[in-house]
């Protein structure tokens, strides 16, 4: 018998809505006997079934919603869920055989994928996953069982080192599952090919949901000037010389990143493009904004800046400072593409600090496109935690 969670009579339940998450303080009583990461039933204040899920009591997320039906979770589900997760990546990219591919792809996005906790990134045939709860971490093996007989990819690697999953009770681990392989995978991203540390990049090795984006500078650099900062391992400045950009400056405080992203450049033969500067991209926009330097593009991706919405004020202090600096180093009718990736900063926060920011800069803003993340990042409706990613690519002039 699966324990049963009973929710408070009279309270605006979102999961009755469509949501994954149970929070503790929703839940009126917990019947029956569980261990965390079991498999429990989740019932209304009346008794009514509303889905399946696993059940952690060291998290603030007291459930998260595997199956709105009364179903066995068995390997066969996981096999399900999976399957239709890589056919969607499929349909979206028209890519059949996902192993032979050389692109990169999100083959699950958790929530988004009616499986919470589970990251599973596909690199030229080689996987990177993480189980960042205990209820997925449970499935574990399981799971790669299914993607090896789905997928037959090339290697598989566990990126189990995030700090997140402390909070879940599980400790941090990383490594190959089965045979060894060189972790530097070497993928193309329309056109552009990128070294991808799957042992020691950021979380799986590389942020993928930028892909459209980087792909969409391209139409405004030819022939210019581009700085990327928080340039990480060059996505952006990689694509920006792609794209025709006579020279590209790209500013990490990673010196590992760097290297990568210089590797990367003598792939494609772009190195005499591109100046690296190991520095805090905040001082170094200072720098240039006090030195009189300017670019005609400038690109802005950092990491997130909110981890709550607690810190959305401080965040939005952040994101306005590199966003004024970066538009007083742009030359005149110059393009800025922005981005963050702090889910709790909403969209019309982030459009509302660009504004301000112009205004103190003396600058007139056009936003040209407001973009967000690609589709292998799919968002659930309802659920805005999925939607994270904001980009916007504006033209920037002096006010007139």
């Amino acid at each position: 018998m699966r324990a049963a969670v009973k929710l408070l009579p009279k309270t605006p339940h979102r999961v009755l809505h469509g949501h994954p998450w149970v929070f503790a303080n929703e839940v009126e009583s917990v019947e029956g006997t569980y261990s965390p990461g079991d498999i429990v039933e989740v019932r209304s204040a009346r008794g009514d079934f509303l889905g399946l899920g696993y059940i952690n009591p060291r998290s603030a997320i007291l459930v998260r919603i595997l199956s709105r039906e009364d179903r066995e979770i068995d390997r066969g589900f996981f096999r399900d869920r999976l399957e239709q997760a890589i056919e969607l990546r499929r349909s979206a990219f028209g890519t059949r055989d996902l192993r032979d591919s050389e692109a990169g792809f999100r083959l699950v996005f958790s929530e988004a994928d009616f499986l919470p906790g589970l990251i599973v990134d596909m690199f030229a045939g080689y996987v990177s996953f993480q189980t960042l709860t205990l209820g997925i971490d449970r499935w574990k093996d399981c799971l790669v069982e299914n993607l090896r007989e789905l997928l037959s990819p090339k290697g598989i690697y566990e990126r189990n080192d995030a700090p997140i999953r402390e909070l879940e009770g599980l400790g941090q681990q990383a490594g190959y599952i089965g045979q060894a392989f060189d972790p530097l995978v070497e993928m193309d991203e329309y056109g552009v090919r990128v070294l991808v540390d799957i042992q020691k990049g950021q979380k799986t090795g590389y942020f993928l949901d930028q892909g459209e984006n980087r792909l969409e500078l391209r139409r405004f650099v030819t022939g210019k000037e581009v700085l990327d900062a928080f340039s990480y391992s060059g996505g952006f400045g990689l694509s920006a010389a792609r794209g025709g950009a006579r020279k590209v400056v790209c500013v990490d405080q990673s010196q590992a990143a760097l290297d990568l992203a210089r590797a990367s450049a003598e792939r494609n033969g772009f190195s005499e493009k591109f100046v690296w500067r190991c520095a805090n991209a905040f001082d170094v926009l200072r720098e240039y904004e006090r030195d009189g330097a300017s670019f005609d593009v400038v690109v802005l991706d950092p990491p997130a800046f909110a981890r709550s919405r607690r810190t959305v004020e401080k965040a939005l202090a952040g994101y306005k400072e590199i966003n004024l600096r970066a538009m007083k180093v742009l030359r005149d009718g110059g393009f800025l593409c922005t981005s963050s990736c702090s889910q709790h900063v909403l969209p019309e926060e982030f459009d509302a600090m660009l504004l301000d920011a112009a205004r103190d800069a003396g600058k007139s803003l056009r936003v040209l496109e407001k973009r967000g993340q690609r589709a292998d990042h799919p968002v659930l409706a309802g659920v805005p935690e999925t939607e994270y990613l904001k980009c916007r690519i504006c033209q920037v002039q002096a006010v007139s």
